[in-house]
């Protein structure tokens, strides 16, 4: 983080970020797009579901997909990821450095102040791409659902679509505000997570052992011990956002049954009247095994340096106390 920095330099957070989240998505996305198919199912005639579990649902889309169907939508968010975590993390520890006070500490209020306004500037590049990437990772639960196998190989049919293709009718259809949708629900989820997120992991990192370099970071392996708490912890919390979000984000009424809302009022209310409130937790443990794996890789990678190293420039430095 950027406590006791005496410098900010912007463009090497910025590419640390990308370089952080590349490595973190790759790492994680089949775990995301479970998550997405178990938060987009609903129960169907006589109490059937689709998935019954997380291992359910990995089984069952390896056998009908493929590794190849493990990484649907990957593409989409491995390149729209690269700018989301840069602003997510750059944007974070500029806040925080700005909103320290005359003796270089930040208090618990300013850091809280810091991670909602980091919340408010990423959803910007977040919500089109999490609603493509809803879209792309759903097309396989709507192929099984309507029964769509290919006789010659026994495998889902899965539709042909694309991002580009996607974008193109959103576009088309409802104008650039199209691609925004879900932005209050994005916001309801990813302000808070910030507030929680960001404070959290900072306490954490604090704690830990410092690099033998004198750069005043955490060594890697507490960074990355940090990320996966402050994440763990940060992803249940939003666990009933998260959701309401994934269901708002469906474009259309993708298979028999789904529903389309207008907001998060509409799907707060027609979620606990119809699903009850365990449904606000679907995906919940899922989610947290994405989020905080995917957060300790993106914290430890950030921390690294390897955009100074490209770069050929000094790394910020904080001030360490000598003994």
């Amino acid at each position: 983080m950027a406590e006791n920095q005496t410098k900010f330099t912007l463009l090497p957070k910025i590419l640390n970020g990308g370089i952080a989240g590349i490595v973190g998505v790759a790492c994680t996305f089949p775990l995301d797009l479970v998550k997405t198919r178990l938060q987009k199912q609903t129960v169907g005639p006589g109490g059937r579901k689709l998935y019954n579990s997380i291992f359910d649902a990995f089984s069952k889309i390896y056998v009908s997909e493929g590794l190849r169907g493990m990484y649907r939508g990957a593409g989409v968010l491995i390149l729209l990821v690269t700018p989301e975590k840069a602003v997510k993390l750059a944007a974070n520890d500029y806040f925080r450095f700005h909103l320290k006070d005359e003796n270089n500490k930040i208090s618990g209020f300013r850091q809280g102040l810091a991670g909602a306004l980091t919340g408010v500037v990423h959803v910007f590049v977040t919500t089109p791409m999490e609603l493509l990437k809803i879209q792309l990772q759903d097309a396989g639960r709507v192929a099984a659902i309507e029964g769509k196998i290919d006789p010659t190989g026994g495998k889902s049919m899965i539709p042909t679509i694309s991002a580009t293709k996607i974008t193109t009718d959103i576009i088309k259809n409802k104008g650039i505000r199209g691609l925004y949708k879900g932005l209050v629900a994005t916001w309801a989820r990813d302000i808070p997570f910030c507030m929680v997120y960001f404070p959290l992991f900072a306490k954490i990192d604090s704690l830990g052992p410092r690099k033998a370099n004198e750069s005043g970071d955490a060594k890697f392996y507490w960074s990355f011990l940090g990320g996966l708490a402050a994440g763990a912890t940060s992803a249940f919390i939003m666990t009933p956002f998260d959701v309401m979000k994934t269901r708002i984000q469906s474009v259309t009424k993708s298979a028999q049954g789904d529903k389309t809302y207008s907001g998060v009022w509409d799907a707060f209310r027609d979620i606990l009247k119809n699903e009850g409130i365990t449904a606000f937790f679907k995906g919940g443990a899922c989610r947290i095994i994405v989020i905080a794996p995917l957060y300790a890789i993106v914290q430890g990678v950030y921390f690294m340096g390897v955009a100074e190293k490209l770069l050929g420039i000094e790394k910020d430095s904080k001030i360490t106390k000598k003994s």
